[in-house]
């Protein structure tokens, strides 16, 4: 169930769940409820097809499927070929699309938002025998197979913890969004057997509500099916109080990943909403300490987590459970220290994270890889990453361009940007982005893209020639 270094793969570590407790739920949705044994066979038989229509080793996999467990099954089951999957959000416009699946290349695309870009697409259909419900079969421009109803029995190709496992695209200065290709490692790192954050384990219950083409989604999905937990998903695309609610009521929820901004209004128009959660884990923005304050009094026995991390360092770099007198710190709430396999430095107060959570790079975008992943020389290492303490002449790091310090305390704590990205309601943000598309509208000259509260703003010189 791991490679030759000893370290876990994805889908060997549900497969291994599936063996111990084939019959514990994993993935829970409205009156859906999928097991260990169900997902796995589920995720085999959708390998076997995807096998057929040319996924393999080094292939990159779109995937645009509603939020159900039937994209999971598809997800784990590209895993499965020794390929990496780009979760892609169906709410997204059809240029983004096309452009994100221009730049994977893949042999094959899943789900039927992704007809018009060019490539074949295999829309899974129903595995009523592994519990996954699903629609009729439909792939152009060839023909469509159907997922079978029993497990595949070909050898899978053999992964390693560095295989790429996850593409996730982010917002780029050049209007062009980059994809950022992370190993299995990444991800895996985060979830060690009988270690993993926040206590995830047989019993507990993860919510699900990210977006999927969010790396949250990894913390959400991939933290309880390595843990041996439940992952409890949504059914809307937008998390609110009332479902949250629900999600604790019916399936137990008891663990919550939730950005900051959400957080607050939560907070705001229902405190309550949180009762019967052990843990809540928030981030993707400067934290308000007064909200917190607020959660901690109104539920002083849920563990609320402040959460820090680009994609680039895969969900977290680091992580600090927060006081009551964290929220009175001059300097704000900590971001904390390091979770497991991973190192943060300071160089020049600009956050530099390495270890085993760093991305490979982006997407077709040497320059941009080679100018955001550098290596961090002995004289500059603030201290020794855990991951790799006798290598610090040559340290693979990450520039975040965030700014920072750390306290007498040993946290680290968030003090700024290097550079004009901006998060907006948990979203990463380049105004660059925004600007780039908004100038090929006819009748714009120019335009500046600011953020203004919790939303973008964009002015404008009209074009007299248009």
């Amino acid at each position: 169930m791991r490679d030759a270094t000893g370290h876990r793969l994805i889908h060997t570590a549900v497969a291994r769940h599936a063996a111990r407790t084939p019959d514990a739920p994993a993935l829970l949705q409205g009156d859906r409820r999928l097991t260990y044994r169900e997902l796995d066979r589920a995720a085999d038989a959708y390998a076997a097809e995807l096998r057929k229509l040319g996924v393999g080793p080094g292939t990159l996999v779109p995937v645009a499927l509603d939020r159900t467990p039937q994209l999971v099954a598809v997800l784990l089951g590209v895993l499965k070929c020794g390929a990496a999957y780009a979760a892609l959000d169906l709410a997204w416009p059809e240029e983004r699309l096309r452009t994100v699946v221009a730049a994977l290349a893949p042999p094959v695309g899943v789900g039927e938002a992704l007809t018009g870009c060019g490539i074949p697409v295999w829309t899974p259909g129903a595995t009523e025998a592994q519990g996954i419900p699903g629609t009729p079969s439909t792939r152009e421009p060839s023909r469509t197979p159907a997922a079978p109803e029993t497990p595949t029995t070909d050898q899978p190709p053999t992964s390693s913890n560095t295989t790429p496992a996850t593409i996730f695209f982010t917002s780029g200065t050049t209007g062009t969004p980059k994809g950022v290709i992370s190993p299995h490692r990444a991800t895996t790192r985060l979830f060690p057997p009988g270690g993993s954050l926040v206590g995830l384990g047989a019993g507990r219950v993860m919510v699900q509500a990210a977006p999927v083409a969010w790396d949250a989604f990894t913390l959400e999905v991939w933290g309880p099916l390595l843990s041996g937990a439940a992952c409890a998903m949504s059914t809307s695309r937008t998390l609110l109080p009332e479902e949250l609610r629900e999600l604790i009521a019916r399936h137990g929820a008891d663990t919550l990943w939730i950005t900051s901004s959400l957080l607050n209004l939560f907070v705001d128009e229902d405190p309550d909403c949180f009762a019967g959660l052990t843990h809540v884990l928030t981030g993707g923005e400067v934290l308000s300490p007064a909200h917190i304050r607020a959660l901690l009094r109104r539920h002083p026995d849920t563990a609320v987590f402040n959460g820090y991390g680009p994609v680039e360092s895969c969900v977290f770099a680091t992580l600090h459970r927060i006081t009551p007198a964290d929220c009175d710190r001059p300097d704000g709430i900590p971001l904390g220290t390091p979770v497991p396999d991973t190192g943060v430095h300071l160089v020049d107060g600009e956050i530099w994270v390495s270890g085993d959570g760093l991305a490979d790079g982006y997407l077709g975008l040497p320059e941009a890889t080679a100018e955001s992943f550098t290596e961090l020389p002995r004289a500059t290492a603030e201290h020794p990453t855990a991951a790799h303490p006798t290598d610090l002449d040559r340290v693979r790091a990450y520039r975040t361009g965030d700014l920072g310090h750390r306290g007498p305390d040993g946290l680290l704590y968030f003090r700024g940007r290097t550079d004009r990205q901006v998060k907006v309601a948990g979203h990463r943000v380049e105004p660059g982005e925004t600007e780039a598309v908004a100038r090929r509208v006819p009748g714009v000259r120019d335009c500046a893209v600011l953020a203004v509260d919790d939303r973008l703003a964009l002015y404008y010189t009209p074009d007299p020639t248009t």
